[in-house]
């Protein structure tokens, strides 16, 4: 099915479409024309072809300017930031969602405009005319037109209200449309039958859904001005859709600024428990009957439920009233009151009724238009906790250590006030901002605090994680927090003896830790930890959960922990069925079941086939927390580049061939000095790093199987939010013969092909693959090897960088990695450096760190000079494999 889609440069596409080739203002432009009858639109086409419609629809309400500009219409009918800011809210999940602002939809209704005077200007005819030519929906010259107004003259108040019936002659001053009474009609078009037989067709298709229009048009009463009754009046109300059905205009006249206020029943929801929410904490909750947010007396209530309903007065307004609705709905909720006191209504289900998410909200009565009487509310303290949510920055947090409180950026700061009060509040967040900025910086800052708490006297936080990030939390803890103590929940790291232990008495082991450390593939395989209440469980890179029906998923949600967060830099909420099953395990029953969650999807569709998000985007927003690296407050924030270690594990056939190839070393070192062993030495060190790439690159027998490589499973998890976020990616190895293998896995991680350059690429040609990557709707990631396109290249369409293997010279890496970071790059730039944890990459890599006071030269020349003088037991212990390091 054709998709709408938002890319990272603010540009709207089509998945098999080419609307929007020219532009987002042709592309809108297009939309605004009659949708061809087989055509089902997709969520996010229908959502897009609203908004220019709406905006049509606007234009065609202001009619032909007798004096001012067209662009001066569009000034004065574009809607405020606060109004499209709502139209945010109803958007359909689509690809690029995350950028989707009031802001944007600015930008979109400007270039609409200036879309719509070009081909204004290009027909050389009014926007009446130009709107014409769109379809009869968007004019009003000629269109019937139904007035409801109060009587002035009701002496004895049976007929407070006065209709009449005119049509569109024709466009006045001010652009508003001048009517003539319906009965003109019969004299200005005496002569013409047929014009004045289509003037009237409206109210004939009105008629046949009507019978008050029927009524109105078989005693001719349509074609003069009347005195109604209330109920008269209720039914014109009711029958409105039918009128507009019809392509008749309603006008209300000086009785309500929209529709009549309605009474309903009012509930609202309060805490009883100021500190902790938690989904199965129980809520209390009172009823009122109330209009337009003011309560009802109860003698106002009882006057409203004697009333004979529709249209009533109260309190001196008219207001839409069901009194036998209102009635039941108030019985209902009282009934409930009584029986539930002691128990409350939960908190998931209130969240819920807040949101509008929940259509069982009565306890699953039959009435389904009850939803019309009843309306619900936060009470004070609710309110509260829940606007904290939406502003973190405003929260209280108690003192973290002096050090790390000055590392932290603002924005993580806020991230980690965040974290602890949602948690603290016993509800489960999601901290999805962009990779690079800072995670898992701002969750070791939170276990800081609880630690501090004493939260963690007991147990550990549990963090699942894939068995490729261990390493980076042990650093980045060692880094930022080495006052936590850390486990690693693996065999390899344990031992048999340690293992042992924990499956005796895993609480007596895991004591005296802050955190543990479990990768996902360890959770299936050790169920004993779902009988350990945790006082947190943090899962990372939480997408690996989002297949509900897998045993890691299973694993995972059946966990237990007083505290739940979830880590992931996809962005989750563009995709229905992965929001389920990160919200399962975070805020278990928030979203109901998965098969309840299906249904309640199906609610969100309107009559015209259109879906309505908003509901669920209120129900989840305050537990979702996303920071993007565009976001004006984030980015000013932010160095140009972040450089970071993409650890990786050696899979068990690295493994192999590189403790045969250290041994090898060692056999050849015994008979060899000299230059010869220089040769050998160097020659050694190749061949590790292209074990460490793939075993297939070593042997030379093509099978570059993913599986088999730790960096290329490494790569493919670095990929899926970028993907996810259709940002861009450049790759660099220096081995020519790889360029085509990663090219290969990265096209089916991103599900389209990218580019090649290395030294066989035709120098003429290089300038065109360069264009290519630059353009928008360029391919998505760029393999290049080191030397050929080191140097000169122009790359800024790219935000990452990966070095797949590492030159061991950082000048080198660095004028590679400035293809992307150079004038004209908009965004930070992140350099993902591939390392083989517990191998010589490791041992370079931290090498390099260490001396990276001296000048590049001297450490790029240096550092295989500096192996090749090593003693051959130095040299040895240097390159061995560190068999601790190999996680799965």
């Amino acid at each position: 099915m054709n998709d709408i889609f938002i890319t990272p440069h603010l540009k709207l596409r089509e998945t098999e479409g080419s609307r929007f080739d020219e532009g987002n203002g042709p592309g809108l432009l297009s939309l605004l024309k009659s949708a061809p009858a087989h055509e089902t639109p997709s969520p996010s086409i229908a959502y897009f072809r609203r908004f220019a419609r709406d905006c049509a629809a606007r234009l065609c309400a202001a009619g032909d300017a007798d004096s001012r500009s067209l662009a001066e219409t569009f000034q004065t009918i574009r809607p405020s930031l606060g109004e499209l800011a709502f139209k945010v809210l109803e958007a359909p999940p689509l690809t690029g969602g995350e950028y989707l602002t009031a802001d944007f939809l600015l930008s979109l209704l400007l270039d609409l405009e200036a879309a719509i005077e070009a081909a204004c200007a290009a027909a050389g005819g009014s926007p009446t005319e130009f709107l014409r030519s769109l379809g009869p929906n968007w004019k009003d010259v000629g269109k019937i037109s139904f007035h409801l107004a109060e009587n002035k003259n009701d002496p004895d108040g049976a007929h407070p209200f006065a209709f009449m019936a005119s049509f569109v002659h024709r466009l006045g001053e001010g652009d508003r449309p001048r009517h003539l009474p319906l009965a003109a009609a019969l004299k200005t078009h005496a002569d013409n039958r047929p014009a004045l037989n289509a003037l009237l067709a409206p109210i004939q298709k009105a008629a046949e859904s009507s019978d008050l229009v029927r009524q109105l048009w078989e005693t001719r009463a349509i074609f003069k001005p009347a005195a109604w009754s209330a109920s008269q009046a209720y039914r014109f109300l009711q029958d409105i859709p039918a009128f507009e059905a019809a392509n008749i205009l309603v006008r209300i006249a000086n009785l309500w600024k929209a529709s009549p206020p309605k009474a309903a029943v009012t509930v609202a929801l309060e805490t009883n428990n100021k500190n902790r929410l938690g989904t199965s904490a129980l809520l209390d909750y009172s009823v009122s009957v109330s209009i337009g947010g003011d309560t009802l007396t109860e003698s106002v209530i009882q006057e409203l439920l004697q009333s004979a309903g529709g249209l009533v007065r109260i309190r001196g307004q008219w207001v839409v009233a069901d009194p036998a609705k209102i009635a039941a709905v108030l019985a209902q909720w009282k009934d409930a009151q009584q029986l539930a006191r002691a128990e409350g209504i939960s908190m998931a289900k209130g969240l819920r009724l807040l949101a509008g998410a929940d259509t069982g909200f009565a306890g699953g009565g039959d009435d389904a238009d009850a939803g019309d009487a009843i309306r619900f509310e936060p009470g004070p303290e609710l309110q509260r906790m829940l606007a904290d949510l939406l502003a973190p920055g405003d929260i209280a947090l108690p003192d973290l250590p002096d050090p790390l409180r000055a590392t932290l950026r603002h924005y993580q700061l806020d991230g980690v006030k965040y974290l602890w009060r949602t948690t603290a509040l016993g509800m489960g967040p999601c901290l999805a901002d962009d990779m690079g900025l800072g995670k898992t910086l701002q969750i070791l800052s939170l276990v800081t605090l609880w630690k501090r708490a004493g939260l963690l006297a007991d147990l550990p936080a549990l963090l699942v994680l894939p068995a490729t990030l261990l390493a980076n939390w042990r650093a980045e803890s060692a880094r930022f927090t080495p006052d936590l103590k850390l486990a690693t929940l693996h065999p390899s790291v344990l031992g048999k003896a340690d293992m042992d232990a924990m499956a005796r008495d895993p609480k007596a082991f895991l004591a005296g830790h802050d955190i543990a450390l479990i990768t996902y593939g360890m959770v299936v395989r050790t169920p004993a930890l779902a009988e350990i209440e945790f006082p947190a469980v943090i899962v990372d890179e939480a997408q690996a959960i989002k297949n509900p029906n897998s045993r890691q998923s299973r694993g995972v949600r059946h966990l237990r922990g007083s505290r739940r967060i979830a880590l992931t830099g996809t962005p989750v909420e563009n995709r229905l069925s992965d929001l389920w099953s990160l919200f399962d395990f975070t805020n278990p029953g928030l979203l109901g079941s998965a098969k309840a969650f299906a249904e309640f999807q199906k609610t969100l569709a309107g009559e015209d086939g259109s879906r309505n998000y908003a509901p669920l985007r209120r129900l989840t927003r305050p537990f979702i927390l996303r920071r993007l690296k565009s976001d004006k407050s984030i980015i000013a924030d932010l160095p140009d580049k972040t450089e970071m270690q993409a650890w990786c594990n050696l899979s068990k056939a690295q493994a192999a061939l590189y403790e045969k190839a250290v041994d090898s070393l060692e056999r050849d070192l015994q008979t060899m000095d000299g230059i010869q062993r220089r040769g050998i030495i160097l020659a050694y060190l190749m061949q590790f790093k292209q074990i460490c790439n793939h075993p297939a690159q070593y042997t030379g027998n093509g099978d570059f199987d993913p599986a088999a490589s730790g960096k290329f499973d490494r790569l493919a998890e670095l990929v899926e939010p970028i993907a996810a976020r259709q940002e861009k990616l450049l790759v660099f190895t220096q081995f020519r013969e790889m360029t085509d293998p990663l090219h290969d896995h990265l096209a089916r991680c991103f599900g389209r092909p990218g580019l090649i350059l290395h030294g066989g690429t035709p120098v003429k040609k290089r300038a065109g693959l360069v264009a290519d990557f630059q353009a928008d709707d360029g391919p998505p990631f760029f393999v290049l090897s080191l030397k050929a396109a080191g140097t000169g290249l122009n790359l800024t369409a790219a935000s990452h960088v990966v070095h797949f293997d590492r030159w061991w010279n950082p000048a080198v890496e660095n004028q590679a990695s400035d293809r992307a970071y150079r004038i004209g790059q908009k965004r930070n730039v992140l350099i993902h450096k591939f390392v083989c944890r517990g191998t010589l990459e490791e041992k370079i890599d931290a090498l390099i760190a260490d001396k990276q006071h001296l000048a590049d030269a001297l450490l790029g020349d240096g550092t295989e000079k500096l192996l090749t003088e090593m003693s051959n037991d130095e040299l040895i212990r240097f390159v061995k494999l560190d068999l601790a390091t190999l996680e799965t």
